[in-house]
């Protein structure tokens, strides 16, 4: 395998980060966790540095700061809507902070009921379970023995009676990075006349979305899990869907008029955008799309299609391993495993203590998935639960998860193997380690501080 990466050092803030190891090191910080938050891009950060001076409060304000500083506002909404293949006419987008407030937001403005059914899936992670649960009643499509479902499985919850409202499906598995067939998937909804939610966190940092050739009505995304951890996300939905209504949040910014006895609210979106706004979030988040799509996708899509084989390749070497999930067709660079006679959280800390390896392990905010994944009897779920409840947190079940993006090397991954390989090899190594007050496995004698950059 060619092992040049595809990206230059530099282009990511702390790609140059060394921290010290149990045998004394230091070894340069392996990032191994980017599902759960990507590395500042140096390209959003200096966008955000040529702003600053401009920043100001949006709208009302009659100063150049504030005029300037509401039109970048507004035009990120375009742009945004405009990135995910949406039209600005008929779409809007919102910055909540996240994904999760995201989709909080939305289910709280769709006006369910606990009567109304919203069709999800056994794969998502508890931000599109959680919110819909809150105000509708959850119809599961489940899973196979593979950790996937088809267009029929959903055909058929969607042909049940009561209809649904809503299919909230995701993107992309933060899990074990399978890709469902949103089109497909999208197409059937669509023709039931059921509308069609997209968690996008994961499957927005890697590929281009085009919402309409995918028939999605709604997605959301997070620019955390996009190289722009500055506390803005993304809602891109139908205008028609948050004209009327009372918003999720109340305050200023989200009116027309108020007394004590009545509210005018605004029109969208400002209706959906009570408060001060996160400006410097969203101007990283709108440098983060615009730098995602400056080569129409080719450099990433090349880069992460080589980190899955090199995945693939190494984990399958590992004596005793155990991955959970798709080894086939087009996935993320992101797997969950085990490793025979290891705790997934001794895993995790022996790669991270003794290679600098960061990693991510538990059951990543899916636990109905990992039940499925781990093939856990309903007793066992209920186990784990009163385990929690006793504050015995190390004896949960779950996996080791490994997750890539543009801001890898390949040469990360054959580290990974070399490391896990002689993890097998060692199992007596896992006597350096004690579980802390807080369930966490951590060496014996922690020490273990960072070095600084080279």
């Amino acid at each position: 395998m060619d092992m040049t990466p595809a990206f230059t050092a530099g282009q990511f803030v702390g790609d140059d980060l060394w921290v010290s190891v149990l045998d004394g090191g230091p070894r340069q910080y392996v990032d191994l966790d980017t599902a759960a938050t990507s590395s500042a891009s140096v390209a959003v950060t200096q966008a955000v540095q040529e702003f600053l001076p401009w920043y100001a409060s949006v709208h009302r304000g009659a100063g150049i700061r504030s005029q300037i500083t509401s039109a970048r506002y507004e035009e990120a909404r375009d742009i945004m809507v405009r990135f995910v293949g949406a039209d600005p006419a008929t779409h809007l987008a919102l910055f909540p902070r996240n994904t999760t407030e995201a989709l909080n937001l939305l289910a709280y403005r769709l006006r369910l009921t606990k009567g109304d059914v919203v069709v999800t899936t056994a794969v998502e992670h508890h931000a599109n379970l959680l919110p819909w649960a809150r105000h509708a009643r959850l119809r599961t499509v489940e899973v196979d023995e593979r950790g996937t479902f088809d267009v029929a499985a959903v055909e058929a919850a969607l042909d049940e009676y009561p209809r649904p409202k809503v299919l909230a499906v995701s993107g992309g598995s933060n899990v074990t990075g399978w890709l469902p067939d949103l089109r497909a998937i999208g197409a059937a909804a669509r023709q039931r006349g059921v509308l069609v939610v997209v968690d996008g966190a994961q499957l927005v940092p890697h590929r281009p979305v085009d919402i309409s050739a995918l028939n999605v009505d709604v997605i959301a995304f997070s620019g955390h899990k996009m190289y722009a951890p500055f506390g803005a996300g993304a809602l891109v939905a139908p205008r028609h869907l948050l004209a009327t209504g009372e918003p999720f949040l109340v305050g200023g910014g989200a009116v027309q008029a108020v007394s004590f006895d009545d509210v005018v609210w605004a029109d969208g979106p400002d209706r959906d955008d009570a408060g001060s706004p996160n400006v410097v979030g969203v101007v990283a988040l709108i440098a983060a799309a615009q730098e995602l799509g400056a080569d129409g996708w080719s450099s990433v899509r090349a880069h992460e299609e080589h980190l899955v084989r090199g995945l693939d390749s190494e984990l399958a070497s590992v004596p005793g391993l155990q991955r959970l999930g798709p080894v086939t067709g087009d996935r993320l660079p992101v797997a969950a495993f085990n490793l025979d006679g290891v705790p997934h959280g001794l895993l995790a800390a022996r790669l991270a203590n003794e290679y600098a390896i960061g990693t991510r392990s538990g059951c990543f905010c899916a636990h109905p998935y990992m039940g499925r994944l781990l093939g856990l009897s309903e007793a066992e779920v209920d186990q784990f639960h009163a385990d929690v409840r006793a504050g015995l947190k190390h004896r949960l079940p779950g996996a080791v998860r490994v997750s890539a993006n543009r801001q890898t090397y390949l040469t990360d991954i054959p580290l990974l193997g070399q490391a896990l390989r002689e993890i097998a090899a060692t199992p007596e190594g896992g006597e350096r380690y004690v579980v802390d007050q807080r369930g966490d496995y951590v060496p014996r004698s922690r020490s273990l501080v960072g070095t600084g950059t080279s």
